[in-house]
């Protein structure tokens, strides 16, 4: 879901936010334009007004100043900076300081940089401007001392600048505040859909982890009925008969298995009977056994202990029982016997599952299976054995971690 944001309030505001250029290009002209006319018309009278060349150079200097406002957005210090400069300059040359150029660049440094850069700013621009008011002295015909005419006309310019900067800061802050909102918005949204993809690929490999163990399983079970029911049918078609009944309700089994799983993922309201029934827990291992003994296997199982009461355990003690018994089936050459065992401790449960059938193929299973078992091991905080015994033989041993209140 993408995130919608309100539109900013007002048909003008939203113009001028288009069109940075032109919103620059006007507040450069709208001090230029009035700082002209008003050195020209008000500022200078024609009896003390300086000679033309200097008067052409102080007003080259007041345009040089204008022209730095076109970097405002993007390098409010450096307007400052030639503000400043203009400002100093062009006193001399024009017999009077400028109070306008410095507030402007004040407004920017606290609107697109932050309220700390613009009170230094501030604590610059008051010096340079009682200094500029200094310097202009001389061009107005008074003879009252620099650092008089100096005070006179600085402390109206920092009165005018420090009103700039209150302004600005309030401004510049709520600006920030809300860019800080959006952006934490749409961060918040793009971890959201990073979660999302991360639960999205988590349930993936969650159902190819069950629909491996249903469907591997099954098939072996089913695959290995099916070969020997054809291969004595010829001479006891009774047993065949039988042994294809097995597979009959091996198959029905795992529909069943799939059924309820596919109803916990789909979680519909509607779901009845099988599609809700719980998962297979250690209760179910028994019967587990029971079909690879009829698949042939010779099984013997054991537990010990108090079975632990996690729904979520449990499956996962079923499913490597389940797996360790396939890969038994699948890759051992005649066992003459499997030991499942499995204890049930406090802090723990280990199971064991160990054959004497020829052969290490099993070490080369790089499918779904002995993958499956060491991400279930893997939540529990267990480790997962799998090797050859001595003379001949396959060993897989599982421990699965927990705290549980429980006596052994």
């Amino acid at each position: 879901m993408r995130l919608r944001l309100p539109r900013p309030p007002g048909v003008v505001r939203r113009f001028w936010a288009r069109h940075p250029r032109l919103t620059d290009t006007l507040i450069a002209l709208l001090y230029w334009m009035p700082a002209v006319g008003f050195t020209l018309l008000v500022a200078i009278p024609p009896a003390s007004r300086p000679p033309i060349p200097l008067l052409i150079a102080g007003l080259v200097v007041i345009t040089c100043g204008a022209a730095a406002l076109l970097l405002r957005r993007s390098r409010p210090w450096t307007t400052f900076i030639a503000a400043s400069v203009a400002t100093l300059a062009a006193a001399p040359m024009l017999g009077t300081a400028d109070i306008a150029l410095i507030p402007f660049a004040l407004y920017a440094i606290a609107i697109y940089r932050s309220a700390r850069a613009a009170w230094i700013a501030f604590g610059v621009s008051a010096p340079v401007a009682t200094l500029a008011h200094g310097l202009a002295g001389p061009g107005t015909g008074e003879d009252r001392g620099f650092w008089l005419l100096a005070f006179d006309g600085g402390l109206p310019s920092a009165v005018l600048a420090l009103i700039v900067v209150l302004i600005a800061n309030n401004l510049g802050n709520r600006r920030r505040y809300v860019d800080a909102l959006v952006d934490r918005a749409r961060r918040l949204e793009r971890e959201s859909q990073q979660l999302a993809q991360l639960a999205a690929l988590d349930e993936r490999a969650r159902i190819a982890r069950e629909m491996h163990d249903i469907v591997s399983h099954s098939l072996t079970v089913m695959v290995t009925l099916a070969e020997g029911s054809a291969a004595i049918a010829p001479e006891d078609a009774e047993r065949a008969q039988d042994g294809m009944r097995r597979v009959a309700e091996t198959g029905r089994s795992a529909l069943g298995d799939m059924r309820r799983m596919l109803g916990v993922l789909t979680e519909s309201e509607t779901a009845t009977g099988a599609a809700l029934a719980p998962q297979p827990g250690v209760v179910d291992l028994h019967d587990l056994v029971e079909r690879f003994r009829t698949a042939g296997l010779p099984v013997r199982f054991t537990s010990r202990g108090t079975e632990p009461t996690d729904p979520s355990e449990q499956l996962a003690i079923f499913r490597i029982v389940q797996e360790s018994l396939t890969n038994v089936l699948k890759h051992a050459d005649s066992p003459t016997r499997v030991d499942v065992d499995v204890r049930f401790r406090r802090s723990s449960t280990t199971i064991t599952v160990t054959d004497d059938g020829r052969g290490a193929l099993k070490a080369a299973d790089g499918g779904h299976g002995l993958v499956g078992m060491r991400e279930r091991v893997a939540l529990y905080d267990g480790t997962l054995e799998s090797a050859p015994v001595s003379p001949q033989g396959w060993r897989t041993t599982a421990t699965l971690s927990h705290d549980r209140n429980t006596e052994e």
